[in-house]
């Protein structure tokens, strides 16, 4: 007779817990179902080596793809899969679910903030002014070149980011050409159609021979670089955030730095000790 009871509670709760299976299943994150059902991450990149290279046969390599994939995996996801990607297109193209998240490194703004949530900087940066060798104009910040309407810069698109700095700074739009990608801001001004290129100050890892030089804005503040997600993807971020903030602890960014010959890796990582989380990096640019 003292059987039947305890009986009768181990039914309930193997039924209980058979309940629950589909459950879990039907309210798993819905970015974590599409990504299983499809097999594939698809991820928004740019050309910007050594951090991100993709081959003409859709092959991606580099230290952030690296880092990004060792996250992944850390997620029990499959390696990413890229999306070769205009910058400007970018935010557009997330939100037209082309691909699952934007892993090209995108400025933290606060603009940005309020259409997407973003993962823990994994870059950080005051901007660079890259001139050619010398210096010949002197040059030292945009406040500076905003005096000098003499002085033509180069930059990305986006009036959130670098282009709208510059205009906040000052700096007239005459004085602005708009380049479609990184190679191609370097190449305005070695082909002097430019007096500088400005991003971040990291971002060309061997400016001396691509036949430049990088100056540092100090006056500029100091952003920082991360994931972009889609606001209803804020689960699958905090899960990138867990893997992504262990791989930054355990120094995984110096090693790849090295692995791919990239300068300043132990200046970058002090620099991200420094913040913890991306609003701690939200920039007005």
């Amino acid at each position: 007779m003292r059987t039947t009871p305890r009986l009768s509670l181990l039914a309930l709760l193997l039924a209980l817990i058979g309940y629950s299976l589909p459950v879990l299943a039907e309210t798993e994150d819905p970015l974590f179902a599409s990504i299983r059902k499809a097999g594939q991450v698809k991820v928004a990149l740019a050309s910007a080596p050594p951090y991100m290279v993709v081959s003409p046969t859709g092959e991606a390599t580099g230290s952030s793809v690296d880092l990004q994939n060792m996250v992944l995996k850390g997620m029990g996801m499959p390696a990413l899969a890229p999306v070769l990607t205009q910058w400007d297109a970018m935010i557009p193209g997330l939100q037209a679910y082309q691909f699952d998240y934007i892993g090209a490194g995108l400025n933290i703004t606060e603009a940005r903030c309020k259409i997407l949530v973003f993962s823990t900087p994994y870059y950080a940066a005051q901007t660079g002014l890259y001139v050619s060798p010398g210096n010949p104009k002197h040059l030292t910040g945009l406040a500076q070149i905003a005096h000098s309407s003499d002085i033509k810069v180069a930059t990305l698109p986006g009036l959130d980011s670098y282009q709208g700095y510059a205009l906040k700074q000052g700096v007239k739009p005459e004085q602005i050409t708009i380049a479609p990608d990184i190679q191609a801001g370097a190449a305005i001004v070695t082909s002097g159609r430019a007096d500088a290129f400005f991003i971040g100050q990291f971002t060309i890892s061997d400016p001396q021979q691509k036949g430049l030089e990088v100056v540092v804005d100090e006056q500029s503040p100091v952003y920082g670089s991360a994931i972009a997600f889609r606001k209803e993807d804020v689960h699958f971020r905090d899960a990138f955030n867990e893997q992504l903030n262990s791989l930054i602890r355990s120094g995984a960014i110096q090693n790849l730095y090295e692995k791919y010959r990239i300068p300043n890796g132990d200046t970058l990582a002090k620099l991200l000790g420094k913040f913890t989380k991306a609003s701690d990096l939200v920039s007005k640019l």
